[in-house]
């Protein structure tokens, strides 16, 4: 298996069981494990990987990955986004059966190509973020990072690249949530959208979004930090299998997921509601007032209790097997075509 002569390429550059470890688990986890969740930790490449630029192979491989994954689980994708804007509880066969008929098969795929197409600019600018605040903590030490010092650093990361991309996020799931010939391409959504709500619609959901890094990253690394730790203390030597590195990596980023989506689905509340500029309230003339977080969670505590900021989890839940093979088994290949180095 590529995975694990890959494995003793990482012995030999480091020669330390426990840096092997955490690269190991790293590669498999921001390359392999490919959810459509934009929120974990960036890679951590080895020092000959930088300087031989195998680097943007392996990030090369990885977006083709997820772009193929994501395209084969988008309709279990559209589906929760489907579910979590809903304000009343409704089956999961009911919201498929609505979306089959109103726009037929094809429409199970709608926003999955802004969803494909957002991989590129959002993994090189978190890479690139990433590199520079593991600089800018470092200085000119070269030694490895603390776990709290990664959290940073990837929480960082993740902010500046969600800032950069986040309108793709809207119009993603203004696109998923379209009917029928509302709009005819990407271009014509921005355009409507801009101009029937303005361009602060474009970050609309954008502060929930951005706390919702802080639990996905902590806790991703700090799950796999200490599944890691307790594999070590039994086998000091020996090297964790595929599928021990594949459980550890579904384990943290299911809590990840667990913890952050509230925020996730107040974000998607947020991005999905139009707020027309100059709107105004028949009954007192006043312009309404714009939906904001607090507003949203209060909303949904209230009328749907605390289980309604987990609508729509279950579909999220189902993707995470397939999409995970399917970005291994896709990864496994595109690298072998970019000539990426398995032995």
């Amino acid at each position: 298996m590529a995975l694990e002569q890959n494995s003793a390429a990482h012995v030999h550059v480091s020669g330390d069981v426990l840096e092997d470890f955490v690269l190991i688990f790293r590669e498999l986890v921001s390359k392999y494990l490919d959810i459509g969740e934009d929120l974990n930790v960036p890679d951590d490449f080895t020092q000959s990987e930088m300087q031989s630029g195998m680097w943007w192979r392996h990030l090369a491989a990885g977006g083709f990955a997820g772009a193929v994954s994501r395209t084969c689980t988008a309709p279990l994708d559209r589906l929760k986004v489907f579910l979590q804007v809903q304000s009343t509880k409704q089956r999961i066969s009911d919201c498929l059966q609505y979306m089959l008929k109103e726009g037929g098969v094809q429409s199970l795929w709608r926003g999955n190509f802004i969803n494909v197409l957002k991989i590129a600019p959002e993994s090189a600018i978190k890479f690139a973020a990433y590199e520079q605040v593991k600089r800018l903590i470092r200085g000119n030490d070269k030694r490895q990072l603390s776990i709290y010092e990664r959290f940073v650093a990837g929480a960082c990361a993740g902010g500046v690249s969600q800032t950069a991309i986040y309108p793709l996020e809207v119009l993603k799931t203004r696109l998923a949530l379209r009917k029928t010939g509302q709009y005819s391409s990407i271009l014509d959504a921005a355009t409507k959208i801009y101009r029937r709500e303005g361009l602060r619609s474009f970050y609309r959901g954008y502060i929930p979004n951005m706390l919702g890094i802080i639990p996905y990253a902590g806790i991703d690394l700090a799950v796999y930090e200490t599944l890691k730790k307790k594999y070590l203390s039994h086998h000091e030597t020996e090297q964790p299998s595929f599928w021990l590195l594949l459980a550890c990596g579904s384990a943290s980023s299911t809590l990840g997921q667990v913890c952050s989506y509230p925020l996730a689905l107040v974000r998607t509340r947020l991005q999905a509601q139009a707020v027309t500029i100059g709107t105004q309230n028949p009954a007192d003339g006043i312009a309404a007032v714009e939906p904001n977080m607090t507003n949203v969670f209060k909303r949904i505590l209230q009328t749907e209790g605390p289980l309604g900021l987990y609508r729509g989890i279950t579909p999220n839940f189902i993707k995470v097997l397939p999409a995970v093979s399917i970005s291994y088994v896709v990864y496994e290949y595109s690298s072998r075509a970019l000539g990426v180095n398995m032995t």
